[in-house]
């Protein structure tokens, strides 16, 4: 299942800060960042829920997230 999330992430540097965290809690997943995008689009691929995982992940590090709807 694809997650579209709306964050506050504005760097490349954020992102490298967050790889780390989003490898230790959302294994087995693929995301991507796109920072050109107004809403600064995370995108997750994973067969697990990981939606308050991703949410909790971001604001624990000062970061907004919400889920886009489909």
């Amino acid at each position: 299942m694809i997650y579209v999330f709306k964050t506050s992430v504005k760097t490349k540097k954020a992102i490298k800060g967050l790889v780390s965290k989003f490898k230790h809690l959302i294994p087995n997943s693929k995301w991507n960042f796109d920072l050109e995008d107004c809403d600064k689009i995370l995108r997750i691929d994973s067969q697990f829920e990981i939606r308050e995982t991703t949410i909790k992940l971001l604001e624990d590090n000062d970061y907004e997230c919400a889920e886009l709807p489909d």
